[in-house]
């Protein structure tokens, strides 16, 4: 089996390459295209690279460009497609919508179409996207996202994946493309970049800088852990129904300012401090604009189906989190200086 994996290089996509290659059934081999910006290190998959270059492949490839997602589809022949390739972040996405709308809309019209041309009418392939639960916009305090919620995104980020998992469903039903989709709520683990929550914090901890706070930090989200997530997907292309949509959910509410109070305590405990030491350097700031209220998804239906459910609780997730980052100052460091930057420059940009 060929998989082609689209931002393999990200968060979420290095952790589901770890995750396929730790499965003793998976014998296939995995292209990872990867436009490499700021989000996207090739440093999180150089174990694999080295102990499966048989296997493992890397291109620098940007989705947005159609000539260069067919000529991979061309090449390589994929059976499979996992579409993580995305920008992700809401700030970026109001402080820039282009790049959003350019990659996660038109990159993904790309794959689309270099899909339904090299496949045709086989039906032993299938298309996963990868998509987010804030495409369904905001709940209040009860009340849960299900499959069948109307969307209603609130931020150019949500609003681009929204129109791309439209995308990717009208190939189902227009042109007979095997589809599957999902939907996930807020992941953490091990190769995020800092931009995002809890490693943000947990750095900002370790220098001992102000811990910035959205508003009264009373926002809710269903926090997930990666490696369930990526368990979560393959079930899903490997055993779930052509054209459906599955949520994924980690069954742990959080609100942010409580999450916070977690990561203190246990950056605390790793350092044998106080944890009150940490806690004072929580700031609250302006909060952002359009900023949802509550996110809570009901997962009955993959755990109906295909019977996954969570299997590590949040408590046990945030501390191998904390263990991981505090273990791999080195990764940081490194994108902290930039110079992961030159590392990519240095051995990738010539592929």
């Amino acid at each position: 089996m060929n998989i082609l994996v689209t931002g393999g290089s990200g968060f979420i996509g290095a952790n589901f390459i770890h995750y396929l290659f730790k499965q003793e059934s998976f014998t296939g081999n995995i292209l990872n295209i990867d436009k490499l910006t700021y989000a996207g290190n090739p440093l999180s998959l150089i174990d694999i690279e080295e102990k499966y270059p048989q296997r493992y492949f890397f291109e620098k490839v940007d989705i947005s460009d159609a000539d260069g997602v067919m000529d991979v589809f061309q090449r390589f022949a994929p059976d499979m497609v996992i579409h993580f390739a995305a920008e992700s972040h809401v700030d970026r996405s109001i402080l820039g919508p282009k790049d959003f709308i350019h990659t996660n809309i038109n990159g993904t019209f790309n794959l689309l179409e270099a899909a339904r041309s090299i496949w045709q009418d086989r039906n032993d392939v299938v298309f996963h996207h990868v998509s987010t639960d804030e495409v369904y916009g905001s709940l209040g305090e009860t009340g849960y996202f299900v499959e069948e919620t109307p969307y209603d995104p609130r931020s150019p980020y949500s609003a681009s994946k929204a129109s791309s998992d439209h995308l990717v469903k009208s190939y189902f039903h227009t042109f007979g493309l095997p589809i599957t989709l999902s939907n996930c709520s807020n992941n953490y683990g091990p190769y995020q970049f800092p931009e995002k929550v809890i490693p943000l914090m947990v750095t900002n901890m370790l220098d001992r800088k102000p811990l910035p706070v959205y508003g009264d930090g009373m926002n809710v989200r269903d926090w997930l852990y990666v490696e369930d997530h990526c368990n979560a997907i393959w079930e899903i292309v490997t055993r779930g129904r052509r054209g459906e949509t599955y949520n994924i959910g980690g069954n742990s509410e959080m609100k942010n300012l409580d999450l916070i109070h977690i990561l203190c305590e246990l950056v605390a405990e790793e350092q044998g401090i106080s944890s009150e030491t940490l806690k004072d350097l929580i700031t609250f700031v302006k909060d952002r604009p359009g900023h949802d209220r509550r996110y809570a998804i009901d997962c009955s239906k993959i755990k109906r189906e295909l019977g996954w459910q969570p299997s590590v609780d949040f408590r046990e997730g945030m501390k191998r989190t904390v263990q991981w980052y505090l273990s791999n100052q080195e990764w940081i460091e490194s994108i902290r200086t930039g110079e992961y930057i030159n590392w990519i420059q240095k051995n990738y940009e010539e592929r």
